[in-house]
């Protein structure tokens, strides 16, 4: 019997937990050890982390284009296999070479198996009326790090880090893959409805190059902002002025802090357009970055609060703004383009936004929020702008 939505929700959710735990977020815990028993500089563990997010960007696209074809399940069923060859590749490599080759086979699986092709998936089995299972999913893999972290500090404690590469790799086998496999399955392309489905004004949802452009540059930007947050947080803060237990505090309220936003987005943002709720997320850095400045040091807790707020959003808005412009037709090839700048982003971020660290201690703030503020200029450049009345008649119904 097919599951149903709250269960396929649970379980892709959980899935995506394992996926980014065990890729996006291993380097934080295993860079240094990682880096001591191969022989490299830690920096050298990060370089081919960001070869690997490099690869995902390149794969996107036509993983897109496979679950378009065939639909989610299969295609995250291999990924957990590919996940599982990066990570015992990764726990037996022996060098610089051995590092590089793990994860560009991990940037494969990362290209297939994380949020674009989840999005995908959930588009790909329920069309318009996604938006409530992709924010579902995100609430249940926002804690990937809340899990990741410690699992992969204990795992590394009691078996080293090669060890703990071994047990990711055996849960993505015994666990991801086992989830993967309960999700419904897709129509055939035979099958699947052959009308295109109207847009939420009733035109055909066919977007523009403009509404491509403006999105790629918005998902680039928030993309460059969150990814330069994650890997320098601490440090920034400390340079505002905050004292390291402060600046630790800060990092630790941005998970709950995205994870309240997208129940919030799930309940009373769904109300609106998911342009708006975009506009709101991308001001919520820049807002955060003012009152730090305005308040200093003591402001630094509000300023965490506020950007996680926005990049819980805004995860979900990546999700479901190419739906409501463009509608689900090739939705999954789309959303792979889209989010090409965006894996680049992510890629160069933590070394880019680190020079300007270097640079201009906590005045590197300008830049994220100058960042954030064109992401939220750039949304009133959509052609397809949602209207009040437009926006009661995109929400789509409750699961």
């Amino acid at each position: 019997m097919p599951l149903g939505r709250p269960a396929t929700v649970a379980a892709l959710g959980s899935a995506q937990t394992l996926a980014w735990a065990s890729t996006y977020y291993l380097p934080a815990i295993l860079a240094a050890p990682m880096a001591a028993d191969l022989g490299v500089a830690t920096p050298t563990v990060f370089a081919a982390f960001s070869v690997a997010l490099l690869v995902s960007a390149l794969l996107g696209p036509h993983a897109g284009a496979a679950i378009d074809r065939w639909g989610g399940r299969p295609v995250l069923m291999v990924t957990n296999a590919v996940f599982a060859i990066g990570l015992v590749g990764l726990g037996l490599a022996q060098g610089a070479v051995g590092l590089f080759a793990a994860w560009v086979i991990l940037g494969i699986g990362m290209g297939s198996g994380l949020y674009e092709a989840a999005f995908s998936a959930l588009v790909r089995l329920y069309g318009r009326e996604s938006r409530n299972t992709i924010t579902g999913i995100t609430l249940v893999a926002g804690f990937a790090s809340t899990v990741g972290w410690p699992l992969t500090t204990l795992l590394e404690a009691q078996l080293g880090w090669r060890g703990a590469c071994f047990v990711w790799a055996a849960l993505h086998l015994v666990i991801g893959l086992p989830l993967n496999a309960l999700l419904p399955r897709a129509a055939t392309p035979a099958d699947a409805p052959a009308t295109v489905v109207p847009g939420p004004t009733g035109e055909p949802p066919q977007g523009s190059w403009r509404d491509t452009i403006v999105l790629s540059f918005v998902f680039a930007a928030v993309g460059f902002v969150a990814t330069a947050m994650a890997a320098h947080l601490p440090r920034l803060m400390q340079a505002a002025g905050a004292s390291l237990a402060a600046a630790v505090f800060v990092g630790a309220l941005i998970g709950p802090s995205q994870v309240a936003a997208r129940l919030l987005e799930f309940g009373l943002l769904r109300k609106l357009h998911p342009v708006f709720s975009a506009r709101i997320a991308t001001a919520l850095h820049p807002l955060g970055v003012l009152v730090l400045v305005v308040a200093g040091p003591p402001a630094a807790a509000v300023f965490g609060v506020l950007h996680g707020a926005g990049a819980g959003i805004l995860t979900i808005a990546k999700g479901t703004l190419p739906l409501v412009i463009f509608g689900p037709q090739g939705y999954g090839q789309r959303q792979g383009w889209l989010m090409f700048p965006a894996r680049v982003t992510h890629a160069a971020s933590p070394w880019l936004f680190g020079l300007a660290i270097d640079r201009w201690a906590a005045g590197a703030l300008a830049l994220s929020a100058g960042v954030g503020t064109l992401a939220f200029l750039a949304l009133f450049a959509l052609q397809r702008s949602p209207t009040a009345t437009s926006s009661a008649a995109a929400r789509p119904a409750r699961p």
